[in-house]
Formats: C-alpha cells, sequence, structure tokens
C-alpha cells in the first residue's frame, strides 16, 4: 500500500470523520442512519491514519507528495 491520502486531505478526513461520528452518538438519527454516520466516520479516521483509501486509489487520485517532490 502506497500512500494516496496526504496533504490537505488528511486533516479534512479527521475532521470529517470525528464530525461524522459525533452525528451518529449525539443526533436523534434512525438506527440505520446512525449506523451509517458512525461507519463512514470510522472510515475517514481510519485511511487519514494509514494514509491510503482504496476507492481514491480505484479513481487514481493521489494527494500525497511523492518522495522526489518532498526532498526539493
Amino acid at each position: 500500500m502506497t500512500c494516496n491520502v496526504g496533504g490537505v486531505e488528511r486533516p479534512i478526513r479527521i475532521v470529517g470523520g470525528l464530525l461524522l461520528i459525533g452525528v451518529g452518538v449525539f443526533a436523534d438519527l434512525p438506527a440505520m442512519g446512525m449506523g451509517i454516520a458512525l461507519t463512514v466516520g470510522v472510515v475517514f479516521l481510519a485511511t487519514a491514519a494509514i494514509g491510503y483509501c482504496p476507492l481514491t486509489s480505484l479513481l487514481g487520485i493521489n494527494t500525497c507528495q511523492s518522495s522526489t517532490s518532498a526532498r526539493k
């Protein structure tokens, strides 16, 4: 697994994941909505933590700096 989540996207995923988890826990949602919000929130946090997202890999998106551009 190579890094494909970085730069500005990583903190956005962290904040979004925390917000979704908060909505799932504290909002008065039906069970299905709560489950979806919690699941997506955890996925956002996990992909931010490991720096890899399979969906963005399938779409060919890479926001992580390459090692050659990081050295410049």
